[in-house]
């Protein structure tokens, strides 16, 4: 189990050191990252694109596998919201309160998921209230640089894009091609900052888990789109492709809601199969604790909420704003166990692949680095 590297080797590192390329960052030149100065940068980003997964099948990603770079720690938990909030702000999950894929609104008895932005009962959920620390796309534009975002168009408008997204020029592209195509477009600017997404590999890895040929099918096509994005780049331009978060493939389910032990005291069950936040009714939070470590002993380590605070999962510091959005109870697996919870998560239920936890699988992501 990984403690992520805050402050020098993970995602919530990378976004202040990409400014810093452009000569946007610290002005000592001291950001831990260290990365060389260019005029355009363009991250590409693979969801679910592991270190660990990619150094086990680097035969089905030649160009990737051959290049230089190093590993980073997604965060925790390690999940796509979480991640894309730390690439967003240049902040750890403490600070900036996107602390897991559904979490407990604090006061009203409901769990908001954090992806699909939704609130039981069509209620809404305001981005900038959710999650109002600036962006470094902000900072980027305030400081003349337009930042580019490419992805597909369902993406553009929604509550989590608004929420960690916000100050780029949003440009849709839906096929390989058109994000292809797109990137270079914006990559022909001078200075010019410049993020791809790629999600195929991710949901691939849902439905029929990592290293199978479907998902080895996919990761050919994202080495092959790296390596055209590589291709198209105009001089002095730095490419980093980098991902959000690995993934383990389940060898056996636990359905926490079936079982009495587990929803004795318990309110809302939240977080996702690798990352549970578990929100007990008044005053049976030490029950819950109880209870949920006895049932996982020797598959998951089972903590309180002020024990993952301290223990520095979520960053140095949370803030104290974000504190009751943990659960009172955080269970993370350390084998191949999912711990699903079918009444809010069906689909997440019948799932092969899984992330969010601690284990280097889930945590290592790659930084790899092309120039021109």
């Amino acid at each position: 189990m990984l403690v992520p590297g805050y402050g020098g080797g993970s995602l919530a590192d990378l976004p202040g050191a990409l400014l810093g390329v452009l000569g946007l960052g610290e002005p000592d030149g001291s950001h831990p990252l260290r990365l060389e100065p260019a005029d355009r940068v363009c991250l590409f980003l693979v969801d679910g694109l592991g270190a660990e997964l990619l150094r086990a099948h680097a035969e089905a990603a030649p160009f990737m596998a051959g290049l230089a770079g190093r590993t980073l720690t997604a965060g925790f938990p390690a999940t796509t919201v979480t991640s894309l909030c730390s690439l967003g702000t240049g902040l750890p999950p403490g600070e900036h309160g996107m602390v897991g894929l559904t979490l407990a609104v604090p006061g009203t008895g409901q769990l908001f998921n954090c992806l699909r932005w939704t609130l039981p009962g069509g209620l809404t959920m305001d981005p900038e209230t959710w999650q109002p620390a600036p962006t470094v796309y902000q900072r980027a534009a305030q400081a003349g640089v337009e930042p580019v975002y490419v992805a597909p168009a369902e993406f553009e408008g929604t509550g989590l894009t608004r929420a960690v997204y916000r100050g780029v020029r949003y440009m849709a592209a839906d096929t390989v091609d058109e994000r292809v195509a797109r990137t270079h477009e914006a990559m022909r600017q001078r200075p010019a900052h410049v993020t791809v997404y790629y999600g195929d590999l991710d949901s691939t890895g849902h439905l029929a888990g990592w290293g199978g040929e479907e998902w080895l099918r996919q990761l050919a096509i994202v080495d092959d789109m790296a390596q055209r994005l590589a291709e198209g780049l105009p001089p002095g331009s730095a490419l980093y492709i980098t991902a959000d978060h690995g993934m383990v493939n389940a060898t056996e389910k636990i359905d926490a809601e079936s079982v009495p032990e587990l929803i004795e005291g318990v309110a809302l069950i939240g977080g996702e199969a690798r990352a549970r936040h578990v929100y007990a009714e008044p005053g049976a939070a030490q029950h819950v604790l109880d209870a949920w470590r006895e049932t996982f002993r020797g598959k998951a380590q089972v903590v309180s909420r002020q024990e993952a605070v301290e223990s520095g999962w979520f960053g140095p510091r949370v803030r104290e704003a974000w504190l009751a959005r943990i659960g009172d109870v955080v269970a993370v697996p350390y084998t191949d166990l999912a711990i699903i919870a079918p009444t809010n998560q069906p689909i997440e239920a019948l799932f092969t692949g899984y992330h969010g936890s601690l284990t280097p699988a889930e945590q290592n992501v790659p930084l790899l680095e092309v120039r021109t």
